[in-house]
This record gives C-alpha cells, structure tokens and sequence, in this order.
C-alpha cells in the first residue's frame, strides 16, 4: 500500500526515564488521574464546596473503585478471553477496562465518599463532568502503546501502522494501515471537556452537567464504536458497547429533557 502518510505505532509499550521502566498503558491512565483530580478539585474549591485535598481524598476511594469496576466489565463482558486462562483477570498492564463499569462504580464509591464528606451528590457530579472526559482523553493513548484496540483498514494519510504481529493478528496484511480510533476519541474527548465548561456557565440546574457528560459521550462513542474492528459481542449488527451507548443516551437525552418540557406545560 502506498501511502503518502501515516501514524506510527511505539516499538515498546514500556516508558523509559532514566533508570525507570514505566508500563505506557498505566502511566497514560494515571496522568489521566492526575489530570482529572487537579480540576475537579479546582471547580470545587471555586464553588466553595470543598477543598483539592477533599478531592484527592474522593479520588483515593473513586479511582482504585473505577478500576475495578472497569475490569469487572470486560471480564464479564470477554469472558471467553479469560475462562481458560483466569490468571489473565489481573494483568490490567495488557489493557482492558471498560468504561461503563469503570464509571457505574468509580461514580458510585466517589458519591458514597463525597457524602461522607458532607459534599452534595449534585456538586460533586458538576465538578466532576468535565474532569471524566479530559481523563479519557489522556488515557486513550494507552490504547496505542499497546497498539490495540484500532478501527478498521483506511487509506488516509492519518491511517495507523502497527506491528507486523498485530496486523497478522487481525487478519490483514503486513502493511495495511487502520482508522486510529484511539486518537479520534482522544480528541472527541478534549473537545467534550471544553464544551462542558462553557455549557457550566449556562446550566444552573445541580448535577445536570453530568447528564450533557454522559450524553455527548456515547454519541460519539457509538460512532468510534462502530469502527472498531476487536473481537465483541453483537447483536441485531450493532457491537455490544453500541447498545450501551444508545441506552445511555437515551437515558441521558430524556432526564435532560423531560423536566424543561414539564416545566414548560405548568400554567403560568
């Protein structure tokens, strides 16, 4: 294939600085964390309904839940990867985490420590928002030092070259370049975050936010889906992330929606 451009993939999945060899996929989730906690602690320090250490104290509890929760999700979900070979639940470094469970019980845990520190389900759900998806941003690059997780063949000049042993491994020929969908979703993230903090200034209803979070999101997620070429479960020619994507918007859209539209109908 001649091509006039492409992306190319790391060598190694593995970081070197100095005398330290880090794992890529956990230093890009991690700098993703930092991200994240640095400013939902900043937007709720500015509303006054906590402090960063209030924050970092919630992450201690929300991350390490996500990270559990996310595992769990594609555990159950890729059953078949791990049913003959259980050790392999726990080599996260490899990849695999889902972020639908990551999320459900990251959230969860955050809200549950969050009350304990007398700040509101509402609040922490608004200073969060922004702070989820400027995260997924960061850790999307995690999927291309593991060079995994790639859309499907492409002749752009932003195609995406990975290794011999993975193309193989797809079922293509050496050569073949792929949609890169890790940075497409790592740049629909960023531009998500940006747009949260300038809908922040309009929408005064508490919590809120996170529904325009949780909607903006699969919409864009259903798409990248759509592309992705790893081995999923499907059903009705739509991949099982797909349906979860369309649910949640759903779900989103209506509580979004349905309380304008009934406060509307109220006689005035």
């Amino acid at each position: 294939m001649n091509v006039l451009a492409f992306i190319p993939s790391p060598g190694t999945g593995v970081l070197q600085l100095g005398p330290l060899k880090l794992n890529a996929y956990g230093a890009m989730i991690a700098l993703g964390v930092v991200a994240a906690v640095w400013l939902s602690g900043r937007r709720l320090e500015k509303r006054g309904a906590g402090t960063r250490e209030d924050m970092s104290a919630i992450a201690l509890w929300g991350v390490p839940a996500g990270v559990i929760g996310g595992r769990l999700y594609h555990v159950v979900t890729d059953w078949e990867l791990f049913s003959d070979h259980p050790e392999r639940i726990f080599q996260i470094w490899k990849g695999g985490l889902g972020i639908w469970g990551g999320i459900f019980l990251g959230v969860i845990v955050g809200l549950w420590e969050g009350r304990r520190r007398g700040i509101s389900a509402s609040m922490l759900l608004t200073c969060v928002a922004p702070a989820l998806p400027l995260a997924q941003s960061i850790g999307r690059w995690g999927n291309w030092f593991n060079q995994e997780l790639f859309g499907k063949p492409t002749t752009l000049p932003w195609g995406l070259e990975v290794s011999a042993f993975h193309t193989k491994q797809a079922g293509y020929p050496v050569g073949t370049l792929f949609h890169p969908t890790f940075l497409y979703e790592s740049l629909a993230c960023l531009a998500l975050c940006g747009l949260l903090l300038l809908l922040d200034k309009a929408e005064k209803r508490p919590g809120y936010l996170f529904l325009y979070y949780t909607a903006g999101y699969t919409l864009f997620r259903f798409f990248i889906e759509g592309l992705r070429i790893d081995p999923a479960h499907s059903a009705g020619g739509l991949r099982l992330n797909q349906w979860v994507s369309i649910v949640v918007f759903a779900v989103s859209v209506s509580m979004l929606v349905l309380p304008r539209r009934a406060k509307s109908d109220l006689p005035a």
